[in-house]
């Protein structure tokens, strides 16, 4: 009888793992490490990939028994220091964190991947370069735009690779950026449902936010206009007002 695959015997599976890679820049990944991961949300365990590309290190947080999987909730978060770290209001990226790993942790099973592309994709400093560039009016997009990157720098080959590599076979994906939907699917990862990722405004952000909904194309509605009915269902952060239910990414 064969062996049942387990998170750690992935990392014996991928000790000489090499392949053609995903993407432009043919990005290829291992599982390195396995460990438990109890959390305030939840027991978790998590996993630790290299990459051929450069020296970033992705993780995944993963709940229950996601391998050889369909359907399995998923979210990937890109890091961000400010908001993840220090609990900067100019963002909702640690809401979105942590709302996601209750979430997750609440469910039979589930997976999120935590990316290391600071800044939607232009790093720490020049995260904080667009900040100044938005104390003077700018939105998100003009200031990207002004410091001669696109709108969004992330490259999400990297997390269909390491789905695969985890034997998930489809995903629902807690998101309401259609690029990540688009790019899995581009990469050959199946996205088989949408969970809308619901996340009040602050004062601090919400501009922020009205950006992403009209410029960038996510689905939210900031406008009053009527709700999707699978966004009916709100999520409601600790210690923010019930009166502001918007969305974000």
């Amino acid at each position: 009888m064969a062996e049942a695959v387990t998170l750690h015997s992935l990392v014996e599976r991928d000790r000489e793992h090499e392949c053609e890679g995903y993407g432009l820049a043919k990005v290829c990944v291992r599982v390195v490490g396995v460990a438990d991961l109890p959390t305030r949300f939840g027991e978790f365990r998590i996993v630790a990939f290299w990459n051929n590309r450069d020296a970033k290190e992705h993780v995944a947080v993963v709940h229950g028994d996601v391998l050889d999987r369909d359907d399995v909730p998923t979210r990937l978060h890109s890091e961000c220091l400010t908001g993840d770290a220090l609990g900067s209001l100019r963002c909702d990226c640690r809401d979105q964190l942590e709302v996601a790993l209750r979430a997750l942790g609440a469910m039979e099973r589930g997976c999120l991947l935590y990316l290391r592309q600071e800044g939607r994709g232009i790093g720490l400093i020049n995260k904080v370069r667009a900040y100044a560039l938005q104390d003077t009016g700018l939105d998100t997009v003009e200031a990207n735009l002004a410091l001669g990157f696109r709108d969004d720098e992330r490259d999400y080959a990297i997390a269909a690779h390491m789905l695969k590599s985890l034997t998930i076979r489809s995903v629902r994906l807690m998101t309401n950026n259609p690029a990540k939907i688009r790019q899995l699917t581009q990469y050959g990862l199946q996205v088989s449902g949408r969970i809308p990722h619901v996340i009040p405004s602050n004062p601090f952000n919400r501009f922020y936010l009205e950006t992403k909904a009209n410029r960038s194309g996510h689905f939210m509605d900031l406008a009053g206009k009527p709700r999707l009915p699978e966004q009916s269902d709100f999520v409601l952060v600790e210690g923010m007002p019930l009166e502001r239910l918007d969305t974000a990414d």
